[in-house]
């Protein structure tokens, strides 16, 4: 037998073997910390560190008996350049590693009446063996001097995490270690106190452990892995719990999920390509279309019973169902769960119903507050629209005040009570027809009719059937005005010169634009190819002559070829529109009159179908019709009666 003085000078000769080895003694409250401040110390990284650990810290029991932990680390300084350049790269390449916490073997040294045991455990993913010294300072610490060094030196090696006798004991049963099993009055939760053994006494097994368990009818809710723990390394005279009850978890009740934000206060910013937040878009109202799912009824769930450590059982109580909150305009699928819209429109939840609005009403103005506007219905706006903002509906746009350098779509009406003031950049469109007080400074197109009560001054306005102007200020001064069937006034144009007014009828507008549009495509591209084919020719003879052009040259005149390609393609397609329109245009069986209540001023220019008429005298109650090829005057005709009449709640009288 050797004993732990001779095997200290043993494990010391070998650790002098290095002279190259700097050591340091570093200490902290976790193995880490120690570890870290060594690393510090020798000005070095962690992974070039060895270390030996002097004494194993403590945490304590609420702050009691906390005790640092020890270690001598040392640098090994003459590694070869090879290995530490291996090493520096690991450092970069696992830096994210050495998060993942790891974990150091281990010695426990146990003093049982048939003798003493020594257990070694082995390190976990980069953790380190324990050194010899650290084995033989387990076994100091239980006052064992003398012991079977081979059997140690074995298991430190092989580190099974299985205890082996190393030594005999002279036993003394009157000093073991004793413990109590304490449970509480619920039967939830078990602690136990732990008599550290005196000398010659025995150390309490995992198996006492759970015997003691047995005898106080603790059955359940054991920590198995921690009690392994504790009987490696006891901590006494602390109650420290080793079994939990398990409390009954109680079903979940039934719940809403809505497809939708329920909180109407929200408001959700859209943020642009350049960083800038639109406050236009505020995104407060929520569209939904027919049958889109707009809520589900999650089921409730069975709870799950909960178990004392003595193995009676804690029922649960089972989750609650709630009723569906079914409001108006939507209906329950076939599941019995979904909520699904009846219509497009705003879903909004009132009164702790899901109910979907057909009618989106604006209290006040549309600006900074509201934001953009976009709705799956008909839109009320009880003020104005400001500058810079757009409404946007499937059904009517209904604005009580006015409308000003904004943009208006509607797949129904527009109907503006006061009066349109574009500022020359406002937009309005209707699938049906625009009704409004005043047009000025802005371009309305409408998919039927556009009527005016107060005068049209200075807009582009297109409408598919007719342009009504009726009333006391009923008068078109300047701008172009395109309808298909009838442009009709009080007043057309002014005794001013200089503002032209152009109204032109007989045609579908949207077929003049396109022909308008098709028109300019043309000639730029008969303009461009103009240009590009002498600068083709000038290229194409200089590499006649030459035979070759530079490289450069050579790019642009295949750059020139390219586009000469495309222009052609370009122009063919615009001829070929340019003839469907004009077919088109030519089958449109449309009457076309231009009629003014009062008077016509001279200036004044007249289009019905291909046939223009420049107005150059005065005419009072007259109304320009297409004969004969030629625009001749008439007695003044009324508009049509569905104009007069106006909309429903609005009137152009």
């Amino acid at each position: 037998m050797i004993d732990f003085v001779q095997l200290q000078e043993i494990v010391k000769g070998h650790l002098e073997q290095d002279r190259a080895i700097r050591s340091v003694d570093a200490s902290g409250p976790t193995l880490e910390a120690a570890v870290n401040e060594a690393a510090a110390l020798l000005d070095t990284s962690i992974r070039r560190l060895e270390y030996e650990i002097l004494e194993r810290g403590s945490p304590g029991f609420i702050g009691a008996g906390k005790k640092d932990w020890v270690i001598r680390a040392y640098e090994r300084t003459l590694a070869k350049k090879k290995k530490l350049a291996e090493e520096l790269l690991l450092d970069e390449e696992n830096e994210s590693e050495q998060a993942i916490p790891d974990k150091d073997g281990d010695a426990f040294v146990q003093c049982w009446p048939s003798g003493v045991f020594l257990k070694v455990t082995p390190p976990v993913g980069n953790g380190r063996k324990i050194f010899s010294a650290y084995a033989l300072q387990a076994l100091h610490n239980k006052n064992i001097e003398e012991f079977d060094n081979d059997t140690v030196e074995k298991l430190i090696e092989n580190a099974e995490s299985m205890y082996v006798k190393v030594a005999d004991f002279k036993h003394n049963p009157s000093h073991d270690s004793m413990a109590s099993i304490e449970v509480d009055d619920a039967e939830m939760k078990v602690t136990v106190t732990v008599i550290p053994p005196s000398e010659g006494g025995a150390d309490l097994t995992l198996e006492a452990y759970k015997s003691l368990l047995t005898q106080n009818r603790v059955y359940h809710g054991i920590k198995e892995e921690f009690l392994v723990e504790f009987a490696d390394r006891p901590i006494f005279r602390e109650k420290i719990e080793i079994a939990e009850g398990l409390k009954p978890q109680n079903g979940r009740d039934a719940y809403i999920h809505y497809n939708f934000e329920t909180d109407q206060t929200k408001i959700k910013l859209k943020e642009g390509t350049n960083g800038r937040v639109n406050f236009k878009e505020l995104n407060i109202i929520q569209n939904v279309v027919q049958n889109q799912p707009l809520a589900k009824r999650m089921p409730p769930e069975d709870g799950i019973d909960g178990k004392t450590v003595t193995g009676k059982i804690l029922p649960a109580r089972a989750g609650s169902d709630i009723p569906l909150p079914v409001g108006t305009n939507v209906h329950v699928g076939d599941d019995g769960d979904t909520i699904l819209s009846d219509i497009n429109g705003q879903v909004i939840v009132a009164g702790g119903k899901i109910n979907v609005e057909p009618v989106l009403t604006v209290e006040g103005d549309v600006n900074l507050k509201t934001g953009n506007i976009i709705f799956l219905g008909t839109v009320i706006i009880t003020g104005n629209v400001e500058d810079g903002f757009s409404v946007k509906a499937a059904g009517n746009i209904e604005v009580k005040g006015t409308v000003s350098k904004a943009e208006l779509d509607a797949e129904g009406d527009i109907i503006i009570y006061q009066g349109i003031n574009g500022k020359g950049d406002g937009k309005l469109r209707a699938g049906r027809s625009i009704w409004s007080r005043f047009i000025e400074n802005a371009n309305v197109e409408a998919g039927n009719m556009v009527v005016v009560t107060d005068g049209i001054i200075n807009s582009q306005v297109d409408a598919i059937k007719s342009i009504i102007c009726m009333g006391k200020r009923a008068n078109i001064m300047g701008g172009r005005l395109r309808a298909g069937e009838e442009i009709n006034a009080k007043v057309l144009g002014n005794s001013t010169s200089g503002t032209e007014t152009i109204c032109e009828v007989g045609f579908d507008p949207n077929s003049k634009v396109e022909l308008e549009r098709l028109m300019e495509i043309k000639t730029n591209s008969e303009e461009e190819l103009e240009n590009l084919r002498l600068d083709l020719q000038t290229l194409i003879n200089t590499k006649k002559q030459r035979k070759t052009l530079p490289e450069e040259k050579e790019a642009y005149l295949q750059e020139l070829m390219e586009r000469r390609q495309i222009l052609t393609d370009e122009l063919k397609n615009a001829v070929e529109g340019i003839q469907k329109v004009q077919e088109f245009m030519s089958q449109i069986q449309v009457r076309g009159k231009v009629s003014a209540s009062t008077k016509v001023w001279p200036g004044v220019k007249i289009w019905i179908r291909d046939v223009k008429e420049d107005v150059r005298t005065e005419y009072r109650a007259v109304t320009f019709i297409l004969e004969n090829g030629l625009i001749r005057v008439s007695k003044y005709e009324e508009p049509d009666e569905l104009a007069k009449k106006g909309l429903d709640g609005y009137s152009s009288n």
